[in-house]
Order: structure tokens, then C-alpha cells, then sequence
């Protein structure tokens, strides 16, 4: 499980780091204005704010899956594969959240839940 939540701190990281490098590489943003106090926002692209809000999504329910992951390894849950699959969808629906797939973000997020509620069964 340790792994598991170990790779998820990664995906949190990419993901948020990933607008400031989208707005980065398309010329909205310069190295100045990310390393200063960012009081002007700047002009994201469809797929920076994208991505933005996909970060913001991942911790909403991040500190769930957190507090599910520690609880297992406690309790010696056996909610591994659960965990991994919850994190292959977190990636999932970053992807199609770039991309602009709608009912399948939905459906993937949707999927992610119910990961969760299962995880969280396991535990009672």
C-alpha cells in the first residue's frame, strides 16, 4: 500500500504543476512570472484550465482515499488492489479531462468512487 499512496503523491504533484508548465510551454506564462507572486493571473489555455481543474478534483478526494490507504495498512485491510485501481483511474480521468471526453471523465470519476465506497467497506 505504501507504493500505492506513494505514486498518488506523484500524481498530485504532476498534476499540480502541470497547468503552470501547460501555460509555460504555449507562451502564456514566462519562468519570472511563475517564480514571483503571481498577483496578475494569466490567460490559461483550454487545457491548461483543464488540467487545472482536474488537480483541484484529485484533492477533493484525495484526503478520503489518504485516510482509507493509512486505515487499511492499520487495520491490515486487505484494499491494495482497490487502491490501485482507484489511482489508475485518478489517471485515467486526468487524461480524458485533457481531452475533453466528457461522459467518459464522468463514468471514470464515477469509477473512482466507487473504488472508495469499496475501499472504506473493506475497513467495517
Amino acid at each position: 500500500m505504501l507504493e500505492i499512496i506513494l505514486f498518488t503523491g506523484l500524481l498530485l504533484l504532476v498534476q499540480l504543476t502541470l497547468p503552470s508548465t501547460l501555460a509555460l510551454i504555449s507562451g502564456a506564462a514566462d519562468l519570472n512570472h511563475l517564480a514571483g507572486p503571481r498577483d496578475e493571473p494569466i490567460d490559461m489555455s483550454v487545457t491548461g484550465a483543464r488540467a487545472k481543474r482536474a488537480a483541484g478534483n484529485l484533492l477533493e478526494s484525495l484526503p478520503v482515499f489518504l485516510t482509507l490507504a493509512v486505515l487499511s495498512i492499520m487495520m491490515n485491510a486487505q484494499t491494495m488492489e482497490l487502491a490501485a485501481i482507484w489511482l489508475g483511474l485518478r489517471v485515467a480521468y486526468l487524461v480524458v479531462y485533457l481531452t475533453g471526453t466528457n461522459h467518459v471523465r464522468t463514468l471514470v470519476w464515477f469509477a473512482s468512487v466507487i473504488c472508495l465506497i469499496m475501499m472504506g467497506l473493506e475497513l467495517v
